[in-house]
């Protein structure tokens, strides 16, 4: 779930563009967006009939699922043409990489993390979509965000569900605990329990930052980070922050763990609450049964105030290849597999937090805590955007942090040199 960004080097006057992955490369180019002279002419030549072959990537647990939808589509369109709709396993985190491996004989229609959008753009391997608006106006506006580049959709959202939020045992907090780590912290030292989180990775790390109003992204050449973490101004200065983090971090209770370790802690008992996401959802039910709770992430102590934690948000889109031979009923297919009904079908059958408005306001999905909780948390989230140098400067900003500041650095300092990792150059 948790990605780092990869910048792919794209030949010819393409832009390199920092995307999920590891490692990092070179360039200084913004994003052209290029028409594609097989859309245009498909566009132009309006819906065809006969027989319309379409490939489908997506991961095999949807397999199932997706030919129900495949069924109903085939309904909705009976006697405009004969379809033969064929699904192709295909890891979600490796569509950019294979599809721009060799785009002509890639799928029609493919499903993709959100930050992996960028670098299909700068490819030309996307078709925008033709109904935008509607699209647009029947889904989250952070989904939507996630989907659009430079005012133009290009790929149609269906989960909102990648993101991180508070897990916690009832038995334990009351609702009022959970609304401010201070608290959740308090509860866990009188009960000689844990709150876990993974601290060390600059995923969770941002949660601190995020809403204290300093600045924090990626840079037009889509390599390069901009921070302002270190400031020395403001109502939130970067000291204050890191003065909060050794305190939070100095608790007994405080565990910094990855996401293995916070279910393990849960299962034995010693965890009673931690920052995670749906994808360890059944563990902690099966964990705390009926006393398993989620929510929003809570305040934390900074400044003398109580500031909201942020977080990374996270969508799956379904995108059309702009090469596809039938382009038109590529798109018809992707806004079906994605619309509210079969948004709601993904909850029902899968477990997938939808994206589409009515499917997320929907009762079913406000009694499931985790998928509640992690449309609720994002309000206060961001889209996964940044440059792979930020990740390693955050684990030794971390690391020091958790350690207590052992060597008695300056807190400015200590801010100063995460700021210089964060935003340093990739040119050696």
């Amino acid at each position: 779930m948790k990605k780092k960004l990869l910048a792919l080097l794209l030949s010819g006057s393409v832009l390199s563009m920092t995307l999920a992955g590891c490692g990092n490369s070179q360039a200084t180019e913004e994003i052209t967006v290029t028409e594609n002279e097989n859309v245009e002419t498909k566009q132009d030549e309006g819906l065809e009939s006969g027989k319309v072959e379409l490939t489908v990537w997506a991961e095999e647990n949807n397999f199932e699922m997706l030919e129900g939808m495949f069924e109903t589509f085939k309904q909705e369109y009976a006697g405009q043409a004969e379809f033969e709709i064929t699904l192709v396993q295909q890891a979600d985190a490796e569509t950019k990489n294979v599809m721009l491996g060799d785009i002509h004989n890639a799928a029609d229609v493919v499903s993709l993390p959100d930050d992996q959008l960028l670098g299909m753009i700068a490819a030309g391997a996307l078709s925008p979509v033709p109904n935008a608006d509607e699209v647009s106006k029947a889904n989250l506006a952070e989904a939507v965000a996630a989907a659009t580049y430079k005012d133009t959709l290009f790929a149609y959202p269906y989960t909102a569900d990648n993101g991180y939020f508070l897990y916690y045992d009832k038995d334990y907090f009351t609702e009022a605990d959970v609304q401010t780590l201070d608290g959740i912290l308090a509860v866990a030292e009188a009960n000689e329990k844990k709150f876990s989180m993974e601290f060390s990775s600059g995923w969770y790390l941002y949660s601190f930052f995020g809403g204290t109003g300093m600045e924090f992204g990626i840079n037009e050449d889509g390599v390069t980070n901009y921070c302002n973490w270190n400031t020395t101004e403001g109502a939130v200065k970067g000291t204050d922050v890191a003065e909060a983090l050794l305190k939070i971090t100095a608790s007994p209770s405080f565990l910094s763990q990855g996401d293995s370790l916070f279910v393990e802690g849960a299962a034995s008992g010693e965890v009673i609450a931690g920052i995670s996401g749906v994808w360890n959802a059944v563990a902690i039910q099966e964990a705390w049964g009926k006393d398993y709770g989620a929510c929003k992430l809570p305040t934390y102590t900074c400044a003398g105030k109580q500031i909201q934690m942020s977080s990374f948000t996270g969508y799956k889109l379904m995108g059309v290849n702009a090469y596809s031979d039938h382009v038109e009923w590529a798109h018809k297919l992707a806004d079906w597999i994605t619309n509210e009904q079969n948004q709601t079908v993904r909850f029902e059958q899968r477990s997938q937090g939808p994206s589409n408005i009515k499917a997320a306001a929907s009762d079913a999905v406000a009694k499931v805590p985790a998928i509640a909780a992690v449309i609720e948390q994002s309000q206060y989230g961001t889209l996964q955007r940044v440059g792979n140098l930020y990740w390693d400067a955050c684990t030794r900003f971390s690391e020091t942090i958790v350690a207590g500041n052992p060597n008695g650095l300056p807190l400015q300092d200590i801010m100063d040199n995460m700021v210089a990792g964060i935003t340093a150059s990739t040119v050696q």
